[in-house]
């Protein structure tokens, strides 16, 4: 990277970073899946984007955690060069990456931010949260600045082990250098004690039978974001579409 390149993606983590903390709250990130679908989303007037990993495997063609890293980072480079807003990339747990490796790839990809979620996908488990605090004070260590990291923690997940300990990870990752908390699935009464105990911003997801973005605000999360939902919606729209071209054409199928 350029000390150029490196000074832009710097000014772009900065922004991004700052959006989290207002002047308008909740930040609210939709999850383009692709470079077609970010364009749509920078041009109706969005901050920020945030890609879905999920999202992004069903357009790759892939189940959700299945997705090759190199097929990931060259998705997310396609939809940062479409726009000319900040991009925060899911990232998974780090596909297995070195923190230097991850956060290059990052940088080649021209992501400003990432998701690193707590699950050891080798044993289907929550990693030890000392462990990873210490992976991700390594990420801030590479990234410096130049990275907003949305740690997330999936205590709610099934095998949900309760508010206390999303607190104590939350705390954890908050101290190694996290700049956001994203408890996914955290059910919507208990943002804003999660807030208050953690003391940075949290993340909260929209899910289909759930609060509003705005709701979510209101309970008490700094950060929306829509995991593959939007994609979903908009594949939902294709499938009615393509019903009624089938009924259109009738017997010529």
């Amino acid at each position: 990277m350029t000390t150029t390149t490196a000074a832009a993606a710097a000014t772009a983590a900065a922004a991004l970073r700052a959006l989290h903390h207002g002047p308008q709250l909740p930040l609210v990130l939709p999850g383009p899946w692709d470079a077609a679908s970010a364009r749509v989303f920078a041009d109706a007037g969005f901050a920020a984007l945030a890609t879905p990993s999920a999202g992004i495997a069903a357009a790759l063609g892939y189940e959700d955690g299945k997705t090759p890293a190199d097929e990931m980072f060259a998705a997310v480079a396609r939809i940062v060069r479409a726009v000319d807003i900040p991009v925060s990339a899911d990232v998974e747990a780090g596909y297995g990456l070195s923190a230097k490796e991850l956060v290059g790839r990052l940088a080649d990809a021209g992501a400003v931010g990432c998701n690193l979620e707590d699950t050891d996908h080798a044993t289907g488990s929550l990693r030890d949260p000392q462990e990873q605090a210490d992976w991700l004070a390594e990420v801030r260590a590479e990234a410096g600045d130049a990275l907003v990291i949305n740690a997330r923690i999936d205590t709610y997940l099934p095998g949900a082990r309760g508010t206390e300990e999303t607190v104590r990870r939350g705390r954890l990752y908050a101290a190694a250098g996290a700049d956001c908390v994203y408890p996914i699935l955290a059910p919507p009464p208990l943002l804003a004690e999660l807030a208050a105990g953690i003391g940075i911003p949290v993340n909260a997801v929209v899910t289909p039978d759930g609060p509003s973005p705005r709701e979510l605000g209101t309970l008490g999360a700094s950060r929306i974001t829509f995991g593959p939902g939007l994609q979903q919606r908009a594949m939902a729209a294709v499938a009615g579409m393509a019903e009624q071209l089938r009924k259109e054409l009738g017997a010529e199928l």
